[in-house]
């Protein structure tokens, strides 16, 4: 039977080892994801790039002739000439303004009762008594 203390040897041999490919495989990893994020950025810059070109050309060649020309699909083509218009973000509304779909989101019970005025100016509803019709646009 192995003793306490080489017990605790062949743990931190076994840790130390673990712990080195860990390391190993995070720093791999992190490499990979930086080359990854520095292409992808270099890419969507020649996509745009792309797209600025043939939509400046696209008075003086179509989408079908670059295609042919090219042997680029004019799917691709499309792609890159469409998707340059959709590089911007949208704004961020600053907080506390309210849209339509909020306020609507917000019951429609309520909006009902502001827009049908006053008691005197509302339509009956048909199977709900006098009380609740006064109740109801309050």
């Amino acid at each position: 039977m192995a003793t306490t203390e080489e017990i605790r040897r062949r743990i931190e041999e076994a840790d130390t080892a673990r712990s080195a490919k860990r390391a190993a495989a995070a720093q791999q990893i992190g490499e990979l994801a930086q080359r990854r994020a520095a292409l992808a950025e270099q890419l969507a810059d020649v996509e745009r790039e792309l797209g600025d070109v043939l939509a400046a050309a696209r008075d003086v060649i179509d989408i079908n002739e670059l295609a042919r020309f090219t042997d680029v699909p004019a799917a691709d083509l499309m792609r890159w000439c469409d998707g340059r218009r959709t590089t911007r973000t949208k704004r961020k509304k600053p907080a506390g303004t309210r849209d339509a779909k909020t306020e609507t989101s917000r019951g429609a019970s309520s909006a009902i009762g502001r827009v049908s005025g006053s008691p005197a100016t509302a339509s009956p509803r048909v199977g709900v008594d006098a009380s609740e019709q006064v109740a109801a646009t309050v």
